[in-house]
C-alpha cells in the first residue's frame, strides 16, 4: 500500500482543515516545499497536493507551489482542487503533476471529466469521491449532491477509471480513525478498484489494517502534522512493505 502524505495549500501555506470547513484552518508551515522535502528525506515517494484556494475559486490557483515541489523533489504528485477546464489540466501537468484528481467536475460536468479519462488515460486521472453519508459532496465539500457513492464510482469504472480517492468527510481531520466499513464495502462492490483511503487516519496501527483490506494507497494528513504518526513509523512501514 502506498503512503501518500497530504499538503493542503491556502495562500501558498501548508494548512489543514476539519471536515473541509475553511473556518477551521490551521497553518502548519509557511513553506510547503520544506514539508515536501522532509517527506522525501524519510523515504516517502508520493504526495497528495490540494489547492484549497483553487477548490474555492473553481480554477487552479497554487500551481507555482506545485511547480516548486515537482522541480525540487522527486515526489510523484497527485494534484487536485478547482480543476475545471482543459486549460487547468494543462497548467497542472505542465507544472509537474503526475496525476490529477477531479472531484466536483466529475459530478457537475461529467462530459469534460470523461474526456480527460479518454485523453490522458486512467493512470493520470483520479476520481475524487468524497462522501457524507454515502452521498457525494462537491465544491470543496460545501455542497452535498444526490449522487450515491457506489453507483457513482461504478459508473466511472465503466468509463475506465481505476484510481479513486474516497474521503469520508465526517472523519476528515478529526483524528478518530478512517471509515473501515465503508472501504470494505467499496472494495467488495467495486472489483478492480484502486482505492485510496483518505480522512480520519489517526494512528500508525490503522495503516496495516487498510493495507490488509486491499486499499491501494492511503492519504495521511493531520496525523503527521499533529505528531500522532511519526516519520520514523512511516519509514518503517515503507521498508517493511
Amino acid at each position: 500500500m502506498r503512503l501518500i502524505p497530504a499538503i493542503d495549500i491556502i495562500d501558498g501555506k501548508c494548512v489543514r482543515l476539519s471536515k473541509g470547513d475553511y473556518n477551521t484552518k490551521k497553518i502548519y508551515n509557511e513553506n510547503p516545499l520544506e514539508v515536501a522535502k522532509n517527506f522525501e528525506a524519510h523515504g516517502i515517494e508520493y504526495l497528495h497536493l490540494v489547492d484549497l484556494d483553487g477548490a474555492k475559486s473553481k480554477h487552479i490557483v497554487n500551481h507555482k507551489v506545485l511547480e516548486q515541489i515537482a522541480s525540487k523533489t522527486s515526489l510523484q504528485i497527485d494534484f487536485g482542487g478547482g480543476l475545471k477546464t482543459d486549460e487547468d489540466l494543462k497548467i497542472a501537468f505542465d507544472s509537474g503533476a503526475n496525476q490529477i484528481t477531479g472531484g466536483s467536475i466529475a459530478v457537475k460536468d461529467s462530459d469534460t471529466f470523461k474526456s480527460w479519462i479518454q485523453k490522458f488515460g486512467a493512470e493520470k486521472i483520479i476520481l475524487g469521491a468524497d462522501a457524507m453519508n454515502e452521498k457525494i459532496a462537491v465544491s470543496g465539500w460545501q455542497e452535498e449532491s444526490t449522487e450515491e457513492l457506489i453507483p457513482f464510482v461504478k459508473g466511472y469504472q465503466t468509463e475506465g477509471i481505476a484510481y479513486v480517492i474516497c474521503t469520508d468527510i465526517s472523519k476528515d481531520g478529526m483524528l478518530e480513525g478512517p471509515s473501515f466499513d465503508l472501504y470494505q464495502k467499496m472494495l467488495k462492490e467495486l472489483p478492480g478498484i484502486k482505492l485510496i483511503a483518505s480522512g480520519g487516519i489517526s494512528t500508525f496501527e490503522e495503516l496495516p489494517k487498510l493495507a490488509t483490506m486491499g486499499c491501494e494507497g492511503t492519504i495521511i494528513g493531520k496525523a503527521i502534522y499533529e505528531g500522532r504518526i511519526t516519520m520514523k513509523q512511516l519509514e518503517s512501514f515503507i521498508i517493511g512493505k
